[in-house]
């Protein structure tokens, strides 16, 4: 019953807005991060992932971030991110907005994705700003314009959100008439305050609902995957 309000929500909408988490990446293999077995049990964030890091203990902060680039080498979207990318071309969808930072939602086809955490994909130089490939950070090179240190683009600890990406999260969730939370704890300040901007329907789809959900008019239990492909099924009988 709850897939079939969700898919006349969906119908009915003039903008829907899907915003992403970890949930969504662990099921292409991705480890978590926050859950009791992720890779933050194990790792203080601080001193690996933070400007400190990168301005103090750079090897450390290399050494970390290739081991995360490495650890993408094989990985691929899955079905609950080709459903997306899917619905976006079909008009059912206006932005991902999403807290992952692999570029999987790009790499399914998504074109309207909002990275609210960066992404660890693309390089720059720390002093110039200038873009390098994933190679010459995974060699260990510096700028070949300034010389300065490389860094991927994604969100340090110490480090304000990209502003255009937050903007156009901001302005979309708080004009759609729906909006759908797929993977996510909300645990993590400032992405947890977007859905509170809902002013449309609201939506939690994860595996783990054992958190307060009080503020969704629609709660799904299940795994990114496993949900979006029977929300899917069903909307392909309207």
């Amino acid at each position: 019953m709850a897939i079939e309000t969700l898919v006349e929500w969906m119908k009915n909408s003039n903008s829907t807005v899907v915003l992403t988490g970890a949930g969504m990446s662990t099921e292409s293999g991705i480890p978590d991060f926050r859950s009791q077995s992720g890779w933050w049990q194990n790792i203080d964030p601080r001193s690996v992932a933070s400007v400190e890091s990168l301005q103090h203990h750079y090897e450390l902060f290399r050494e970390f971030y290739q081991m995360r680039i490495e650890a993408l080498t094989n990985i691929e979207p899955h079905i609950g991110h080709q459903i997306l990318a899917d619905w976006e071309k079909r008009g059912l969808v206006a932005l991902i907005a999403t807290q992952n930072v692999d570029q999987l939602h790009h790499k399914a086809g998504s074109e309207e994705v909002a990275e609210l955490h960066g992404n660890i994909v693309t390089i720059r130089c720390t002093s110039c700003v200038k873009p390098h490939t994933i190679e010459h950070f995974l060699n260990n090179s510096v700028c070949t314009y300034c010389t300065g240190k490389l860094r991927p683009n994604v969100v340090l600890f110490g480090e304000s959100l990209p502003q255009e990406a937050w903007n156009l999260s901001f302005n979309e969730i708080q004009n759609a008439d729906l909006v759908i939370v797929i993977g996510t704890s909300l645990e993590v300040y400032p992405v947890n305050q977007l859905p509170r901007m809902a002013r449309g329907k609201l939506v939690y789809i994860n595996l783990d609902v054992s958190g307060s959900t009080r503020q969704f008019d629609l709660v799904l239990e299940g795994s990114a995957g496993e949900v979006l492909t029977k929300i899917d099924q069903k909307l392909a009988l309207f």
